[in-house]
């Protein structure tokens, strides 16, 4: 095996060296039942992440306008609260968050049912330690959303 390919193959990942041996993972999305594409498929991380820069970006503006004094640093101390009860608040209630609503994303429960408010309350919980978030399984679902029996779909 040239060094290229060796290199290669960990730069994309164990999913892409066992695809080129032959393993079909099948689409994101398919273990659960979801379509592959359109209305009610797993939303594209690259969409649900546009949708968190939004949603921080409103906390942000929301902390520095009403908690902080107008003052940056103490706004940025604020963002994680405000997020964290806004995404509690706007899930439990709608579904989706401002951010993911502007994305066409909306959180439901795997059955296709909106979350309950405990385990919505959990997911949110389990969002602000982080840790869960960045963790995926191959459906790209974060660690949050598996605990809590959550999924994000396409509207």
């Amino acid at each position: 095996m040239d060094n290229r390919q060796v290199l290669g193959s960990w730069l994309s990942g164990p999913r892409a060296t066992a695809e080129q041996m032959g393993v079909d993972f099948g689409y994101r999305g398919e273990r659960l039942g979801l379509p592959r594409e359109g209305r009610g498929a797993i939303a594209p991380p690259g969409r649900r992440m546009l949708a968190l820069l939004v949603d921080w970006a409103l906390c942000m503006l929301i902390a520095y306008a009403l908690l902080a004094d107008r003052n940056a640093t103490s706004a940025g101390n604020w963002a994680l609260p405000v997020f964290l009860v806004m995404s509690a608040l706007t899930v439990g209630t709608l579904g989706c968050t401002p951010g993911k609503m502007l994305l066409r994303i909306r959180v439901v429960g795997i059955d296709g049912n909106r979350l309950s408010l405990p385990r919505t309350l959990l997911r949110c919980v389990l969002l602000g330690v982080v840790i869960p978030a960045v963790i995926w399984d191959r459906d790209s679902r974060g660690l949050h959303d598996r605990i809590a029996g959550a999924v994000q779909i396409r509207i």
